[in-house]
């Protein structure tokens, strides 16, 4: 059975403009009256150290990625 289209936790995002390795989806956001997905998140950097900080996490519109491959998506950011 093929991989679903949708199962972005499993690829780790690579920004293009520095090589910097972000991590991990942990979510995507859409836009409820058309069902498009407009950003993904990324949890920030230091996120253990941070569990009680405000939110630090990487929002990453649809727009900057520019590749999203097996197991990788490459943004522009």
């Amino acid at each position: 059975m093929g991989q679903k289209g949708l199962d972005f936790k499993h690829k780790e995002v690579i920004n293009i403009t520095d090589a910097r390795r972000l991590g991990y989806v942990q979510d995507v956001t859409a836009d409820l009256e058309t069902g498009v997905i407009t950003s993904i998140i990324v949890p920030g950097s230091n996120k253990i150290l941070n569990m009680f900080a405000n939110n630090n996490d990487i929002v990453i519109p649809w727009k900057n990625i520019k590749s999203i491959g097996e197991d990788i998506i490459l943004v522009e950011i």
